[in-house]
């Protein structure tokens, strides 16, 4: 499976998942440590969006092309077991426990989690702690220009 994510060009090659420890997201609490990824480019593009504010154009922004083997262990959350808030924003703090828990329980190196921006679509996260995540080959980096039409007023 490819999967994709947008960063910040110091960060391009950090896999760590330390930027989401840091700041909790809508997966994770702070102190946990997991790496976002998209299913493609266009919801990559939809998460930074909804995160910009209106009439700034992202800059200096790296799409990161992951291969992540089939053989890996994943495991998904369907939309029906999550609660009604799930997409909400602020996040719950729900959501945050699910990801946490994924990382705790340390069974598998990818959690398949619904996009709280683009119905349908799915976000993958991985755990950068587990015995298998080594496994996961970043591919390519290259610089990812986003269409100001985008963010226009």
């Amino acid at each position: 499976m490819i999967v994709y994510r947008l960063s910040k060009g110091l960060y391009k090659n950090d896999l760590s998942g330390r930027g989401a420890e840091l700041a909790g997201g809508r997966w994770n609490s702070k102190g946990t440590a997991l790496l976002y990824t998209c299913e493609s480019r266009a919801l990559c593009t939809t998460e930074i969006a909804v995160h910009t504010p209106l009439g700034i154009v992202p800059v200096d922004y790296w799409l990161i092309t992951l291969e992540v083997p089939d053989t890996l262990p994943l495991s998904e959350v369907p939309v029906p077991q999550l609660s009604s808030d799930w997409k909400s924003f602020p996040h719950p703090n729900a959501t945050q426990l699910i990801g946490d828990a994924f990382v705790q329980e340390g069974r598998f190196v990818g959690l398949k989690v619904p996009s709280a921006v683009v119905h349908g679509d799915h976000n993958y996260l991985f755990n950068p702690r587990h015995q298998e995540f080594g496994e996961i080959k970043l591919l390519e980096s290259e610089p990812f220009p986003f269409d100001a039409r985008l963010f226009i007023k």
